[in-house]
Parts: C-alpha cells; sequence; structure tokens
C-alpha cells in the first residue's frame, strides 16, 4: 500500500463517509487545551474538521491542513456555514512535500497516522520548528484498534510516545517532553457500538 497515491487514498476515505454537520472534536485535544490562552494553532491531518471548529469556538485561529481536497473543502464549508471562516484557513498539503508558512503556540497532530508511505517524524519536526518559544506540539496517536476501525491490521505497530519522542530527536535543551502517557477510554463508533481503545499522548514544549 505505501506506493498509493495519498490524496487519492485519502479522498477515497472521506468520500465513503457521510459529511457531519458539526464533527465532534478528539477528547485529548480538549483535555489538553481546555483553559490555555488562544493563540495560533496548526491542524495536522485536520480531517473532518471537528478539531479545527472545536478549537476556533475557543477563539483560536487555525490553519488546519489535509492532503485530501474532500476533506479541506468539507472543513471550509462547515467553517462558513458555523460562522467561524474568519478564524479558520483550510488548505490542502501533501507534508511529504509542502508545508504550511507561519509560526503557532500549538501544533496539534490529532491520530497523524497512515498506512502509507510518509516521513511523519520528518513531518513532525519540521512541525516542532514552526512552534513560537513557549508553544507546544500535542501528538495524540492510536495505541489500539477499534473493533470499527477501517484499518484492522494485525500487522501494525502502534508506537508509544517514548518512541515518538524519541524518533524526533529534539535538542532536550530547547524541548520539554511535559505529557508522555497511554490513556484509556471508552469510544463510540458509528453503529453507537462501544469500546475501550488506548490513546498515546505526547506534549512536547519548545522553551521560551
Amino acid at each position: 500500500m505505501g506506493s498509493t497515491d495519498p490524496a487519492a487514498f485519502w479522498d477515497g476515505v472521506y468520500a465513503d463517509r457521510p459529511a457531519a454537520a458539526d464533527p465532534r472534536p478528539n477528547v485529548r485535544l480538549v483535555e489538553h487545551v481546555t483553559g490555555l490562552p488562544p493563540g495560533d494553532v496548526l491542524d495536522l491531518g485536520c480531517g473532518e474538521g471537528g478539531d479545527a471548529l472545536w478549537l476556533a469556538r475557543q477563539r483560536w485561529r487555525v490553519t488546519a491542513v489535509d492532503v485530501s481536497e474532500v476533506a479541506v473543502r468539507r472543513l471550509a464549508g462547515l467553517a462558513g456555514a458555523h460562522g467561524l471562516d474568519r478564524l479558520i484557513t483550510a488548505e490542502r498539503h501533501d507534508l511529504a512535500v509542502t508545508f504550511p508558512s507561519g509560526a503557532y503556540d500549538l501544533v496539534s497532530a490529532q491520530f497523524f497516522q497512515t498506512p502509507l508511505a510518509l516521513d511523519r517524524a520528518g513531518v513532525l519536526r519540521t512541525a516542532a520548528y514552526a512552534i513560537r518559544p513557549g508553544g507546544v506540539l500535542l501528538v495524540v496517536d492510536h495505541g489500539s484498534a477499534a473493533p470499527w476501525s477501517w484499518n484492522r491490521d494485525p500487522g501494525v505497530h502502534y508506537p508509544t510516545p517514548g518512541e515518538v519522542a524519541d524518533g524526533l530527536a529534539l535538542d532536550p535543551a530547547e524541548w520539554t517532553v511535559e505529557r508522555s502517557e497511554v490513556l484509556r477510554r471508552i469510544a463510540t463508533g458509528p453503529g453507537g457500538e462501544t469500546a475501550e481503545v488506548a490513546d498515546h499522548v505526547l506534549a512536547v514544549r519548545r522553551a521560551v
């Protein structure tokens, strides 16, 4: 699957899903960001747009990117429909090739995982150096697959937060790991079914 065109692949994933009128944000993002002063945030792999919409409602200025034109177009439409288009900029990027410009107080990578070939550590490292002094890189990964997941490959390795941090190879004189946790929650699937899943949470702060 590594040779599959990522834009075509993810366009197909999102085109096969009914568009949500108001998609939900990821719970780990909400937990981490609630109470923080708003600033500029980069949402990597924005998908259906729940995180971007929630962040904008908290008055963050959001740059939301995805390789899928379907996802980006849907988010732009939702931002306008919810009166949040002044706070959300939706851009299509194949992050292996192009990266959004700007500096950010927060970079959020929520389940920024793919079965396709991607130098993910390189992308996250580039994102880290787009963070302003004092800002945070928040990476939340799947630590397990839910029964309804479209990707149930039993050979998938879910990197631990420590492995993700090691892969970033950030200078410890400039970066501090603030969170490195495996957390469990009860997730709800598209048909209302529930299952316990694991989230791998890494938060790294840039020195002031």
